[in-house]
């Protein structure tokens, strides 16, 4: 079955890079630009202007800090970046809109869950038959018993759309994505998509929930706003990552002196190199696998070796990577509005050594160190874990790829509530108060 694709936007257009980067001083403008970075201008700082200047620093009503103004005295300007990595909105205004009415969905269902039956039912039945979608499930979901063996949900299983992972590419036939389960189904969505990612809607029938923000039990109406075009949205960075390897093969050479009585030796010979890309949504893990000894690895930023990591290994996270393992190792919670690349050492054999927030668009590359003892393993988003030897490299960098989380209430409200209701953030017995003497 062929699927027109429809494209989707959020809220407002994007600017062109130029503007973004627009120098009065350098145009004979006499009036600086209100909309950098395509937002209006809003309420103004109490701090007054610089001296001899009539403008003054703007603050959106978002995350983000002031705007800045780019031109510094009278001659002095900031360059023009065409090249400009990502565009970063005002997450107030980051709305999802329809060109057109969506009309296919994915359904990711966590496997091996009896008590996700009844709801992957019911929400198919109500996609297929109440809203006339097409609806893609992968092939797997299926197989399962306790839905192959159900007469009465035949009829809506015949209705279906099959994908297997890493065989079939449905990347430009999905008009959104419905997720059942906990924050692994947004993790597996992302993996799916690695290029432009349809809006998730991701709906808490895990054990954890961070990332899903939605409760099944009013999922017709909830469904209903999404496809109406009624809902904010999250725009999750993720990493583009680049793996090199060097692709050997052990051969049998003759060293000369076999008549001697000297038995031929194995070397491994170069032939190539093995290059893979990912996109990951939480985290890069380069740790120390098996061996006992610590890791020992390199971690470049722009070219530039910044430091060494000596301990069970490093996490490079995204902002939604932060509450995860990477909190578990003592770094900060990054809202996932913040465009930031994390980078924390696990059990690090250094005190001083303090997680660190680089910005988003550096490129990190991380290597052994040449005199490592041991080799080192990655894992991405806890998937495709595989081994760097001696002359591997792994780069880094911001996605230009966002995954689009559809939000419950709004992208603060829903990262706010999810770090008290499943993290118990700053959850403590209040103190008491002093109570009045009467006299």
């Amino acid at each position: 079955m062929e699927v027109n694709r429809e494209k989707l936007c959020t809220g407002k257009a994007d600017v062109n890079a130029d503007s973004a980067y627009h120098c009065s001083t350098c145009h004979d403008d006499e009036e600086w630009s209100s909309t950098s970075r395509g937002r209006a201008k809003s309420r103004s700082l109490s701090a007054s202007p610089a001296l001899g200047s009539t403008k003054e620093f703007r603050r959106t009503r978002s995350l983000h800090g002031p705007c800045p103004v780019t031109t510094f005295g009278p001659k002095a300007c900031m360059l023009q970046n065409p090249k400009a990595i990502m565009h970063i909105q005002d997450p107030a205004s980051q709305r999802l809109t329809w060109n057109k009415p969506p009309k296919s969905v994915l359904v990711i269902k966590k496997i091996r869950d009896a008590s996700l039956l009844q709801p992957f039912k019911e929400l198919c039945v109500y996609l297929t038959e109440v809203n006339n979608m097409i609806v893609y499930v992968e092939k797997k979901v299926l197989e399962d018993p306790a839905i192959a063996n159900d007469d009465n949900f035949g009829p809506v299983k015949k209705k279906f759309c099959t994908f297997r992972e890493d065989y079939d590419d449905i990347s430009n036939q999905i008009d959104f994505i419905i997720c059942l389960g906990g924050d692994g189904t947004l993790l597996y969505a992302s993996s799916l998509f690695q290029g432009s990612v349809p809006p998730v809607m991701a709906f808490h029938l895990g054990s954890l929930g961070f990332l899903t923000p939605f409760n099944f039990e009013n999922f017709q109406s909830q469904v209903t706003q999404v496809i109406e075009g009624n809902a904010a949205l999250v725009l999750r960075s993720r990493l583009k990552v680049k793996v090199v390897k060097e692709h050997r093969e052990k051969m049998t050479v003759q060293n000369g002196i076999e008549e001697n009585g000297v038995a031929p030796t194995n070397i491994e010979k170069e032939v190539g190199k093995q290059i893979m890309q990912y996109q990951v949504l939480n985290e890069v893990v380069v740790d120390r696998g098996p061996s006992s000894y610590l890791s020992n690895v390199d971690v470049f930023l722009d070219g530039h070796l910044i430091t060494t990591v000596q301990g069970d290994g490093v996490i490079v996270s995204t902002p939604t990577g932060s509450t995860a393992y990477a909190a578990a190792a003592g770094a900060s919670m990054i809202h996932p509005n913040v465009p930031a690349i994390m980078i924390t050492p696990i059990c690090p054999h250094s005190l001083s050594f303090r997680p660190i927030v680089v910005p988003a668009g550096v490129e990190l590359k991380i290597m052994l160190s040449p005199d490592a003892r041991n080799t080192a393993w990655v894992s991405f988003d806890g998937r495709k874990r595989q081994e760097i030897c001696h002359g591997d490299s792994i780069s880094i960098t911001t996605s230009c790829y966002p995954l689009p989380s559809i939000c419950f209430q709004d992208p603060v409200s829903d990262w706010f509530e999810s770090l008290a209701e499943c993290l118990h953030w700053n959850v403590r017995k209040k103190q008491n108060n002093f109570v009045e003497e009467e006299f």
